[in-house]
């Protein structure tokens, strides 16, 4: 079985990031990026289906600028054993609209031929959480979305996803897509080796004009703000004060 996982360069969730002095979108001038947290889960799954002999080859594909290569090679060094590129913009600041980068994926999926594509539910930049269920939309095949487990048979997938009410277990067809949650894995850390290997391994360069998508932005930033300064709390003397207070509020 081959596993194809999609991975985006965003900006890291460790850096505060900081919105333009015009309003048009974040600062990522100098700003320390990496793989999106809920893709590098989806390598890691594919990965230990990989280790448990359930798939044979793990693909990861990256579509955005050039740089991104550096989040593919992390991939490669996480143990994904082959990865493409498909630059679809020059600037950092472009970012791929969902539907672009499924049409990209669905031109990848029919040249590779995967039986699973394990995805990240959504982007932190943007949180869109839209890609998989497009992709599902335009290929034809069965979804399973916040997955939080995966058990794989010959023929099918058992996805545990996490719903209002505790746990749901629902099983699709493959081929099919599927998008992870946070509980899915820990990821695990690529050994200084394995960061080695991974420059050997093959990065294909591809153009969103390759597979004949037009990537031109349907949506338009109208304006990007800081959220609002939390205010500061105040120290009550007593239980009554406190009751007092939060009635005073409208909390009670």
């Amino acid at each position: 079985m081959k596993v194809l996982v999609p991975v985006k360069r965003v900006i890291d969730y460790n850096v505060k990031a900081k919105v333009k002095s015009d309003g048009s979108g974040v600062d990522l001038a100098n700003v320390k990026m990496s793989m999106n947290p809920f893709d590098e889960i989806a390598v890691e799954e594919a990965i230990r289906l990989k280790e448990a002999g359930k798939a044979e080859e793990v693909i990861a594909v990256s579509i955005g600028v050039k740089q991104a290569q550096e989040t593919l090679r992390t991939a490669l060094a996480m143990g994904a054993d082959r990865a493409i590129l498909v630059v679809a913009a020059d600037d950092v600041h472009t970012d791929i609209e969902p539907l672009a980068v499924a049409k990209i994926l669905k031109a990848v999926i029919d040249e590779e031929k995967p039986e699973l594509v394990i995805a990240g539910k959504q982007a932190i930049d943007n949180d869109m959480n839209a890609t998989g269920q497009m992709l599902a939309a335009l290929l034809g095949w069965g979804q399973a979305t916040f997955a939080s487990a995966v058990d794989l048979d010959s023929d099918s997938a058992k996805v545990t996803r996490e719903v209002d009410g505790g746990l749901q277990t629902i099983e699709v067809k493959l081929p099919a897509i599927v998008t992870a949650d946070l509980r899915l894995n820990e990821p695990r850390y690529a050994s200084l080796p394995n960061i080695m290997k991974a420059k050997k391994k093959p990065l294909d360069e591809k153009t969103a004009e390759d597979y004949g998508v037009d990537v031109s932005p349907r949506l338009e930033v109208v304006k990007t703000t800081e959220p609002p300064t939390r205010s500061a709390g105040i120290k009550v003397e007593s239980v009554d004060e406190l009751v007092a207070k939060l009635k005073e509020k409208g909390v009670v």
